[in-house]
C-alpha cells in the first residue's frame, strides 16, 4: 500500500511539475533549422515570464519579457501552437517572431505580432 501511495504522489507531482513549470515538445517541421531540427525533443520554461493558471488565457503575474534572441513557444493570433525566435518587442506589449529558416516560416511576417500573453515559455534545451 506505501509503493501505490508512493507512485500516486508522484504523478501527482509529475503531473503539477509539467502544468507549472517545465513542459516537453516534439518540434515538428521545419521553420527553426538548423538551429532545432524537426523531431527534437525540446524542454519548455513556463515560469521564464511569469505565471498563468493553465485555465487562463492571460499571465496572473508577469515578471519579465523575451528578450531578442530567445527561442519561445507560443499560440499564433490564429491559434496554432509555433516555436520561433523572439526578434523585437512592440510598444503594445507585443513581440514579432520569425524562424530561422526564413525561406519555410509561417511567423510573424504572415501574421504579425503577437501579444505576450500568447507565450506559453521560452525553450531551454534542444
Amino acid at each position: 500500500m506505501d509503493m501505490t501511495k508512493a507512485v500516486i504522489w508522484a504523478l501527482i507531482a509529475a503531473f503539477i511539475i509539467k502544468i507549472f513549470v517545465f513542459d516537453f515538445m516534439i518540434a515538428q517541421g521545419h521553420s527553426m533549422e538548423p538551429a532545432i531540427k524537426s523531431g527534437t525533443v525540446l524542454v519548455i520554461s513556463r515560469l521564464r515570464y511569469g505565471f498563468r493558471l493553465p485555465w487562463r488565457q492571460n499571465y496572473s503575474i508577469r515578471w519579465a519579457k523575451p528578450v531578442t534572441g530567445e527561442v519561445l513557444v507560443f499560440y499564433t493570433p490564429s491559434g496554432e501552437l509555433a516555436v520561433k525566435r523572439c526578434i523585437t518587442l512592440t510598444e503594445r506589449n507585443e513581440f514579432i517572431a520569425e524562424g530561422d529558416n526564413s525561406q519555410l516560416s509561417y511567423d510573424s511576417r504572415s501574421y504579425g505580432p503577437v501579444p505576450m500573453d500568447n507565450i506559453i515559455g521560452k525553450v531551454l534545451g534542444f
